[in-house]
């Protein structure tokens, strides 16, 4: 029987919740499992490092904290731009991500509070800084393609997904 390693794409249902035991995610209300590619960075490393090993049909509750997560938040990546740096047609709400141009590159940013013309915008993750509890399900594992393995992420039976 197969087990989880890197270069494997594995698919596993899960349900995602908060240290007060909301749901944040889950994966069992939609039709597929999700995939991913192990050893590729596809989810976060605390949960990844947790299924090493497992094999199909294994279940498991698994503990993340905020450093194998996504991270502690950092104060200094949120900051308030005016309302009319954002497009006069686009309707933003809390919780919109966008993906803004840096000297770095692409920045993935969230809109975190609109207060009258002000923006508050953050480079955190909203995930970041919180416990992340998983309720996980190993599904299927198989051998991932060169060609996964050269992108860094599973494709779907049509081929390439973005």
């Amino acid at each position: 029987m197969s087990t989880i390693a890197d270069g494997k794409v594995v698919s596993f249902h899960y349900t995602l919740t908060n240290d007060k035991g909301e749901v944040v995610d889950t994966s069992r209300d939609r039709d597929e499992p999700l995939p991913y590619l192990h050893g590729g960075q596809n989810i976060v490393p605390g949960l990844e490092r947790q299924l090493t090993g497992k094999q199909v049909g294994d279940k498991l509750e698994v503990t993340v904290s905020p450093t194998e997560g996504y991270g502690e938040r950092d104060p200094a990546l949120t900051q308030q731009v005016p309302k009319d740096a954002f497009p006069d047609d686009l309707e933003i709400a809390v919780g919109m991500q966008f993906v803004a141009q840096s000297n770095a590159g692409p920045v993935p940013i969230w809109i975190a509070a609109i207060e009258g013309d002000t923006i508050t915008i953050d480079q955190n993750h909203p995930l970041s800084g919180e416990t992340l509890h998983f309720d996980v399900e190993v599904v299927e594992i198989r051998d991932a393609t060169d060609e996964e393995k050269e992108h860094g992420h599973p494709h779907g039976p049509e081929g390439h997904q973005h």
